[in-house]
């Protein structure tokens, strides 16, 4: 699911600013917009990197194999520690914290923080990472076993390219932050349309399991890889990234030689209330 996940992230950030342009909440620049965009769509990666197989965990070579490793001990021993009797009495740590609120939030928080505390120094560093994992994400069947180095230094361009248009806007930090979490979030939607679910909603419990397959009933899920994934799925999401993407910059001004109003409704807020 790999192009699936990260072309989700994209329309996923699209959406939420376009949103925001529609009923006037945030404040999304062109660079916020397109930063985000870029982490929003590595961020949709982030959760499988608790599956030291996956090929995610094999974006940046041994460093990430040995994250992977890490992360998944650590969502192995959160499991563990959390379950019910009612819970699977399973091993291994994937579908595990990674594919959490909680930790789509707790991400969400940490970029926010590092890229906010450092005066944005840190951004570079934080495009670096989530460009990788989006660019393995959309090119996952590109010679996986020996395209690190491609992947780290096409990451190391892009980094370098948006840290100098951006020039270190302090106010990128809440979107960055907000960018990786819905990223995240998007990332558990595609999981919990899959035959296993996802436990979004831990440590709810529900049913008597704290990590309960939040999931659509069998009829309306699919098949991971299969037909409606590479044939539906894939198409109907990457049609709305791209629309989204556009409307989003448009609704900033950054796009005025477009002579397509993709925003055509006029909203205005009044006393809080959105009126059309």
């Amino acid at each position: 699911m790999g192009p699936t996940h990260a072309i989700s992230g994209l329309a996923a950030w699209g959406g939420v600013a376009v949103l925001g342009a529609a009923y006037d909440f945030g404040d999304f620049t062109p660079p916020a917009l397109v930063v985000g965009g870029a982490l929003a769509t590595g961020a949709a990666l982030l959760p499988d990197l608790d599956h030291p197989s996956s090929t995610v965990a094999r974006t940046f070579g041994p460093i990430s194999k040995a994250m992977s490793g890490s992360i998944n001990w650590v969502s192995h021993k959160i499991y563990r520690g959390t379950r019910t009797k009612k819970d699977s009495n399973r091993h291994g740590g994937h579908r595990g914290f990674t594919h959490t609120i909680v930790f789509a939030v707790l991400a969400g928080i940490a970029t926010t923080a590092l890229i906010q505390l450092s005066n944005t120094y840190a951004l570079p560093f934080v495009m670096f990472f989530f460009c990788g994992l989006a660019v393995r994400g959309l090119l996952h069947e590109w010679c996986p076993k020996r395209d690190a180095l491609a992947i780290t230094l096409t990451s190391a361009g892009l980094s370098f390219l948006c840290w100098q248009w951006v020039n270190g806007s302090p106010e990128l930090a809440g979107a960055c932050g907000l960018a990786v979490t819905i990223g995240c979030v998007a990332h558990f939607i595609g999981d919990a349309i899959t035959e296993m679910g996802c436990p979004m909603l831990w440590p709810v419990p529900i049913a008597g399991k704290t990590w309960f397959p939040v999931a659509p009933p069998k009829i309306m899920r699919m098949k991971t890889g299969g037909k409606v994934e590479n044939m539906v799925v894939l198409p109907v999401i990457s049609l709305l990234a791209l629309w989204f993407s556009i409307a989003a910059l448009q609704s900033t001004g950054a796009l005025p030689w477009l002579g397509v109003d993709l925003l055509p409704w006029d909203t205005t807020v009044v006393d809080g209330v959105a009126k059309q």
